[in-house]
């Protein structure tokens, strides 16, 4: 059978057809915490940008932050007073935490942290600072010489009328600070007279003070910075939705052609929807980077089709999505070579394994590797190095997002408070009894079945009794590995005190 080629390397050979230097675009709003669903964006413009240079291209990505977008509502996670920002520049607004200097550079900063974690290299522009600079003159000039033009467009591709004051330009109120309410009454050379419906100023502007609306926005950044490839989401693929309008745009008005289409689907969290900012339904991309190594990251996005949706469950399902990884590691998959952010190694020592052992070994890394040896596990300095760094991130997963029955503390003798029946007392003698050195993870499970038979009690009963002599809880991690990890001394002397 042909093997599978990677989406990454299919997109990067359309690309490479046509022209080997190459710059990928991604646009994020920081209007709230940018999250997992945001990020697809951003690695999937990496996975193309590493594809074209491994094939001999060079590619870069510019990440345009959409700093100088209106705050559109007051979000759930804002305070009240926030109502007063409402359709102000993200870039003018104070920061909610008081930490930066505007709101946007609040959820910006975090997020440029993790892109820099997560191998993800940008060249960063700023709408406001891009506005400001004078960067966007020239698109804006013919934007409003030619807005019938536009109009039209946008009501031929999408099948609505704009409005009869309609400009394709929102200039910035000099006296409410708003940017999405004022309505564009004259043209003179580079001064914009203008209206605002919101506080009923009348005033003018300069070109460069004031914002594109984003239907003429998108295609004239596309013209502006030299776009060839963009990812985005299935939102602006629609039919007649803002790509549609935009291909002809930048074709009919700015004399450019519009950028190779990635079109991707949404990440949805688990029992929740499609992760939303505004609804407060994140996880946002800081966090991920802080509970997960940054090639793990990578691969719950890189390892599926752009146009796949994806069901994300940060609890059991991601062990899942990890196993698959270290297994994919170890036969040098295309999506893990896609996602490894530097030089790693892999020991063979399983994530749901560091979860178990990490917890019995209160996180000590000296008592990890004396756990791992007994269980069988050459202790190597790359074994070593490879344990040290996941396990942080194991602790980390734990606290944030395990369900509780995974959670244990292994109790003194003292602190345990469940109470043991004669047969229960028996079974553990009996069980203390017939522990041998050495035994493996597999023996030991099987001993509590054996054991529970001769002492007369339900296999199930045998295992709640251990929990509960162990943890003081009727539930615990698979038993034989569980009593492995803790060592046969230390079983039989807890079993026998009982």
């Amino acid at each position: 059978m042909d093997e599978i080629i990677h989406w990454a390397d299919v997109i990067a050979d359309k690309i490479l057809e046509k022209k080997s230097r190459v710059r990928i675009a991604t646009g994020i709003t920081p209007s709230g915490h940018i999250h997992l669903g945001n990020l697809r964006e951003m690695l999937t413009a990496d996975a193309i940008r590493r594809a074209i240079q491994e094939k001999g291209g060079d590619a870069e990505i510019v990440y345009i932050a959409d700093t100088f977008d209106p705050l559109r509502k007051r979000y759930p996670f804002l305070p009240e007073e926030y109502e007063n920002y409402v359709g102000m520049p993200l870039s003018s607004i104070p920061d909610p935490e008081g930490c930066h200097e505007s709101y946007s550079e609040h959820f910006l900063e975090p997020f440029l942290e993790s892109l820099d974690i997560l191998g993800i290299p940008v060249l960063l522009k700023k709408a406001d600072e891009m506005y400001r600079n004078g960067e966007y003159n020239e698109m804006t000039v013919q934007s409003l010489k030619n807005r019938d033009k536009i109009a039209g467009i946008i009501k031929e591709v999408s099948g609505r009328d704009v409005e009869k004051d309609w400009s394709p330009f929102m200039p910035l109120c000099r006296n409410c600070g708003r940017i999405n309410s004022t309505a564009v009454t004259e043209l003179d050379g580079d001064r914009i007279k203008y209206r605002c419906r919101s506080c009923g100023f009348e005033g003018e502007n300069r070109i460069n003070e004031g914002k594109l609306v984003w239907r003429v926005d998108w295609p004239a950044r596309w013209r502006i910075l030299g776009v060839d490839v963009e990812p985005f989401g299935k939102d602006h693929a629609a039919a007649g939705g803002s790509y549609d309008t935009g291909k002809r745009i930048v074709r009919e008005v700015f004399d450019a052609e519009p950028p190779f289409p990635v079109v991707y689907e949404w990440i949805n969290l688990k029992g929740r929807g499609a992760m939303k900012s505004s609804k407060g339904i994140v996880v946002p991309v800081r966090e991920m980077v802080e509970i997960l190594p940054p090639e793990i990251v990578r691969y719950i996005i890189i390892r599926s089709k752009p146009e796949r949706h994806i069901e994300f469950d940060p609890g059991l399902g991601l062990l899942d999505i990890i196993d698959e990884f270290e297994d994919a590691f170890r036969k040098s998959d295309r999506s893990v070579q896609l996602s490894l952010v530097e030089s790693v190694s892999y020991s063979d020592v399983p994530f749901r394994h560091l979860i178990v052992v990490g917890q019995i070994a209160d996180w000590v890394t000296e008592k990890i590797l004396e756990i791992l040896e007994r269980n069988g596990h050459e202790i190597t300095e790359s074994l070593k190095r490879d344990v040290e760094r996941r396990a942080k991130y194991a602790r980390a997963w734990l606290e944030k997002y395990a369900p509780e029955n995974l959670k244990f503390r292994v109790k003194n003798r003292e602190e345990i408070k469940s109470e043991f029946s004669d047969d229960e007392r028996r079974f553990l003698r009996m069980y203390a009894e017939s522990l041998q050195d050495e035994m493996s993870a597999e023996r030991l499970h099987r001993l509590v079945y054996d054991v529970a038979e001769k002492a007369g009690i339900k296999a199930s009963k045998a295992f709640q009794t251990i929990y509960k002599a162990i943890l003081d809880t009727k539930h615990g991690p698979r038993a034989g590995y569980f009593l492995q990890s803790l060592g046969t001394d230390f079983v039989r002397k807890r079993f026998m005190e009982i």
